[in-house]
């Protein structure tokens, strides 16, 4: 028997053994899907379509240029420890610091360059794809990175490369670099294409723990190499793809701590150096990674945690919706039986069909988005934040984002939603808690304006909770380039601040 066979023969007993509440749909859970939300995207004349409010609730910003001569910045985040800077990370490899007075450092403050895998400079989805700062860095000077490099040895041959989880710390000697020999690899997971990566790490500011998204492994429709024939990877407990992990770095003892099963294709590094929340949804059964919290996801690239703890997370959709899902313990979001709130056909991925199922393959309830996109917006969603800041009061409470193309967008809640008290498991999930939010154009000016052929890479905030945006005027992680550019969120009409000024260029 194959080894998809026993993984596919594993699922089935998994299926017959957990879930929520046996086959049966949550007592009162009923449909959580949003299919047919009044907010949901469309699907006409064979494309999809975004539900927009109408031009006359279109909000207005400005953007104010911060820095640039970067080539591919990712995301951009503090330290939490005072100092007001500013951390961007490049997809190239490195991550860089823009000081309390604006000034961007000329030495990298952390430099994986030479660990990586070669990228491709015309379009890459690899490379160095996020850091997170502990809770405590400004004690302990821990902070964390996930990036791609070559696929390591007793990997499945012919598969792509592998994306690795490391620890690092500051160099004591100087706080603006990392001590590249600190490095303590946490996990690496390995890739059979190069796409689907996931990327933005983040500590919870509830629980303290890391969150860990991983794509589905990559292609078209969770299928082919390295995919569970019949479920693809995001609905299969069994495999590490298509999954939100959580990790308790602080605490290597915690939980099941006996790493992988044998001939996984993701490894523990020299020993297993964090441990397992014990309120993870799947810690009873012993044929789940235990650090699986949700899943059912296909590339969630960017998770943000608001400032109450929710946990949102931005997943690229295959050919027709893009997605923003609320994620609680245990919660199935759906891919690949659906996309978005729209039923998914693996052998037509650009026809949903009319019916399917609301639930997953254990009777549990799929949870449907939040926010909807069609490709009328741009082709692939670039994952924002709750803006919790005071400089652009239009923007209070709702969650702005975009798409790669240069196109912005802001989502408001619906009326009385209380995100303190959104549950946290899905166990507990009703309807109105994830109810679909009403979506706005966001209208962006630059200042000074910018160039016409920007692609939106990320978003990031800072100590204070205003929002940045990163951008880039070429498609791929092109390090003969210096197109790359940092803008702070600011109310429209702002005055301008040069970038030459502002990068200290």
């Amino acid at each position: 028997m194959t080894r998809a066979a026993v993984v596919t023969a594993s699922v089935l007993v998994i299926f017959a053994l957990v879930g929520f509440a046996g086959a049966q749909e949550l007592p009162g859970a009923g449909n959580l899907t949003n299919a047919g939300s009044a907010y949901a995207a469309e699907y006409r004349n064979d494309t999809s379509a975004t539900r927009l409010a109408g031009e006359n609730e279109t909000l207005n910003v400005s953007l104010e240029s911060v820095a640039g001569g970067l080539v591919a910045p990712l995301m951009l985040t503090d330290a939490g420890d005072g100092t007001d800077r500013l951390f961007v990370v490049d997809q190239i490899g490195t991550v860089s610091i823009v000081d309390g007075n604006g000034t961007l450092v000329a030495e990298p403050f952390l430099d994986v360059r030479d660990r990586m895998v070669d990228l491709n400079p015309s379009f890459d989805e690899r490379g160095l794809l996020s850091i997170s700062f502990h809770p405590g860095f400004r004690e302990n000077g821990r902070v964390f990175a996930f990036y791609t490099a070559p696929l390591r040895e007793g990997a499945p041959e012919g598969w792509d490369s592998t994306n690795r989880l490391s620890e690092f710390r500051v160099d004591p000697a100087d706080p603006d670099r990392v001590d590249m020999a600190s490095e303590r690899v946490l996990l690496e997971i390995d890739k059979p294409q190069s796409t689907h990566n996931g990327g933005s790490i983040a500590f919870s500011p509830r629980d303290g723990f890391l969150y860990v998204p991983l794509g589905d492994g990559g292609a078209a429709g969770d299928s082919g190499t390295g995919h569970i024939p019949g479920t693809g990877n995001a609905q299969d407990l069994t495999m590490i793809y298509g999954k939100v992990l959580r990790i308790d770095v602080d605490n290597a003892t915690a939980g099941n701590v006996s790493g992988p099963p044998e001939n996984a294709t993701w490894t523990t590094g020299a020993g297993v150096l964090y441990g397992i929340p014990e309120d993870n949804p799947f810690v009873a059964n012993a044929s789940i990674p235990p650090e699986i919290y949700a899943y059912g996801f296909r590339n969630p690239a960017f998770i943000s945690f608001a400032a109450e703890g929710n946990l949102y997370v931005a997943d690229a959709g295959q050919d027709l919706f893009e997605e923003v899902s609320l994620v609680t313990s245990g919660g199935n979001y759906g891919w690949r039986l659906r996309e978005g709130t729209h039923c998914f056909d693996l052998l037509d991925f650009r026809t949903p069909p009319v019916t399917c199922e609301a639930v997953g393959h254990l009777g549990e309830p799929l949870i449907g988005p939040v926010i909807e996109g069609g490709r009328d917006l741009g082709p692939v969603i670039i994952g924002g934040r709750v803006y919790n800041g005071t400089a652009v009061p239009d923007l209070s409470g709702r969650y702005v984002f975009g798409y790669w193309n240069g196109n912005f967008a802001a989502a408001t809640p619906p009326p009385g939603w209380n995100a303190s008290a959104f549950p946290d498991s899905a166990e507990n999930l009703t309807p109105e808690d994830v109810a679909m939010w009403r979506l706005q154009r966001l209208n962006v000016t630059a200042t000074p304006a910018e160039p016409a052929d920007t692609f939106l890479l990320g978003f990031g905030e800072d100590e204070d909770s205003e929002l940045y945006v990163l951008t880039t005027g070429v498609a791929g992680p092109d390090a003969s380039t210096a197109t790359g550019r940092v803008w702070k969120i600011v109310p429209a009409g702002a005055d301008p601040v040069a970038v030459e000024a502002a990068s200290g260029a």
